[in-house]
């Protein structure tokens, strides 16, 4: 079993900054891809970024040149990094964790519980 913890939601004014984090425990052999999705109100889950693995990281296009994924391999651990937020940023942010069990090697994908980032004044 993998299980995730989120953190780094917040209320924020719009053109402001917020750091999130997830990070992935449990019985894991290997990552193949380390993402965020949010979903707004009244709105599908989309994607925001993802990486996977080395420099290869997709962005929504809503989100580029503002918003940025990083990873620390070691902790398991991926951030993602929001600048100038806007209000239509304002969603649950999700994490997704792609990967392989140690025992049974076996595929898995799993969800973070969410969390919200408003962007408001």
């Amino acid at each position: 079993q993998v299980q995730l913890v989120e953190s780094g939601g917040g209320l924020v004014q719009p053109g402001g900054s917020l750091r999130l984090s997830c990070a992935a425990s449990g019985s894991i052999s290997r990552i193949d891809a380390m993402g965020w999705y949010r979903q707004a109100p009244g709105k599908e889950r989309e994607l925001v970024a993802v990486n996977t693995g080395g420099n290869s990281a997709v962005y929504a296009d809503s989100v580029k040149g503002r918003f940025t994924i990083s990873e620390d391999y070691a902790k398991n651990t991926v951030y993602l990094q929001m600048n100038s937020l806007k209000p239509e940023d304002t969603a649950v942010y999700y994490c997704n964790v792609r990967g392989y069990y140690l025992l049974p090697y076996r595929f898995f994908e799993v969800w973070g519980q969410g969390t919200l980032v408003t962007v408001s004044s």
